[in-house]
């Protein structure tokens, strides 16, 4: 292990971090879930500073750091749902929006050429939207009541830019395969 691993390995710790997260919303310790995802937000901003200030970057990183961001944000949308606190259609949103992603990046990566991947700026809104709808509600359920109509404008900001951010994933990969054509073809 060399210094060079560190934002790798605080990748890995927020993975790790998800058990418990699930663990405290599930026991409705809201308040310190808040404080585990908010450390968890903190890890994610320091192994990126890491990785961009001294050229730590590398291919597993570029795996670890979006896996790590998004089991944390899923998972706590499928608990918070579950437990009735963010609305089933939205958990549902969440969920097909990265299915399809995924499932877009796989086919392109075999079928067309290898995927590199680079968030667009809708989609980097649209994670933001989603880590506040999380902190508004685990704030909300837990440590102070917040305004009803704030929660419900997060709620639908947070599905417009779901939308938005899913649809122009499926235009711009789908005009580049459409544009490179099938491997083998």
């Amino acid at each position: 292990m060399k210094l060079s691993d560190l934002p790798n390995i605080i990748s890995v710790i927020r993975l790790i971090a998800v058990i418990p997260v699930v663990y405290l919303l599930i026991q409705h310790e809201f308040g310190w879930a808040l404080i585990l995802f908010a450390a968890a937000g903190a890890s994610d901003g320091l192994d990126g500073f890491l990785a961009k200030h001294y050229g730590w970057q590398s291919r597993l990183g570029g795996i670890l750091d979006p896996l790590a961001d998004k089991t944390l944000l899923v998972c706590c949308f499928l608990v918070l749902g579950a437990l009735g606190i963010i609305p089933l259609w939205l958990v549902l949103a969440v969920v097909f929006r990265d299915l399809l992603i995924v499932s877009g990046a796989v086919l392109y990566n075999y079928r067309v050429a290898e995927v590199e991947a680079a968030p667009i700026p809708v989609s980097k809104v649209n994670t933001a939207a989603q880590i506040v709808l999380v902190v508004a509600v685990l704030m909300d359920a837990g440590i102070y009541s917040l305004p009803a109509s704030w929660i419900a404008a997060l709620t639908w900001f947070c599905l417009m830019t779901i939308i938005v951010s899913g649809a122009q994933y499926v235009w711009i990969w789908g005009r580049k395969a459409l544009r490179q054509g099938w491997k083998g073809d």
